[in-house]
């Protein structure tokens, strides 16, 4: 499967750490994969442990993909704004106020844009799956 590249710097990751010797390569790994998550999250911090990563533990694990089909168009550089927007109303839990609020946008904004977000992708955020589908291609994306 080939060794991982180490992250670029500025983020340094802790395995679950080890006393065994031959399980030095899965904590090596697991190192690997919070500076990752670190580099592509900043509220996880410069130095983050691999027990802390909560979801990117296992978004790290998957193997690099080519991005869902419907999401795929979301994540051209044109509709970047667009995608910040999805993802801060998916961290919000879908909630309009304070998604409004993270973003300093008036909440009629936010529902052009995640009406635009709909359009582009042909999902429907109301739809948990497709919200969950989004939300996890979203943050692959920045690993």
């Amino acid at each position: 499967a080939g060794h991982p590249s180490p992250p670029r710097p500025g983020a340094a990751g802790i395995g679950a750490g080890t006393t065994e010797l031959t399980d030095l390569p899965a904590t090596w790994r697991e190192a690997l994969d919070a500076a990752r998550a670190a580099r592509a999250e900043p509220r996880l911090g410069p130095i983050t442990q691999w027990d802390a990563l909560g979801p990117y533990r296992m978004l790290t694990a998957l193997p690099g993909t080519v991005p869902d089909p419907a999401v795929g168009p979301l994540l051209a550089p044109a509709h970047a704004e667009l995608a910040r927007t999805a993802e801060v109303f998916l961290d919000c839990a879908g909630q309009a106020s304070r998604t409004a609020q993270a973003l300093g946008i008036h909440r009629q904004t936010l529902y052009y844009r995640l009406g635009r977000v709909e359009k582009l992708t042909g999902l429907d955020l109301a739809d948990g799956e497709h919200r969950l589908l989004l939300h996890m291609a979203l943050k692959a994306a920045r690993l």
